[in-house]
């Protein structure tokens, strides 16, 4: 596994900022970790709604600072601004043999803007259950 192939194609999507890439970076048994959710969220379906609110959510301001590379891994420190408060962050990616995310956890600071960033993915993610008929 390629680990700056597979952030190469992370980056791609996320600059783009269109969710429709989502579903071929991640693999089908892969697992997200949010500030905003106390439990895990599993599989393919889940794992991109959830990066598909971010994107909205954390929008255009996104800013990736620094990062840190591992075997199978990396760390990517953000910046961005919800809700009119500044948030600072991490994403921790692991990919598995084949190059797709198999575990994606986010965290978040400082307290006023975790709060931010709580509430508007609770109201993106109520916005897509809406638009999707549920």
């Amino acid at each position: 596994m390629d680990t700056t192939a597979a952030l190469a194609r992370w980056h791609a999507v996320a600059e783009a900022g269109d969710p429709a890439g989502l579903p071929d970076l991640v693999a089908a048994d892969a697992v997200f970790r949010s500030p905003a959710v106390h439990t895990p969220q599993e599989g393919r379906d889940k794992v991109v709604a959830y990066l598909a609110a971010a994107f909205a959510v954390l929008g255009p301001g996104l800013a990736y600072r620094r990062e840190w590379l591992g075997e199978d891994s990396a760390v990517l420190e953000f910046t961005t601004e919800v809700g009119g408060k500044q948030v600072q962050g991490v994403d921790m990616i692991t990919w598995d043999d084949t190059g797709l995310i198999s575990d994606f956890t986010v965290m978040v600071r400082p307290l006023q803007g975790l709060h931010a960033v709580i509430e508007a993915m609770g109201a993106e993610l109520q916005r897509m259950l809406e638009a999707s008929g549920r």
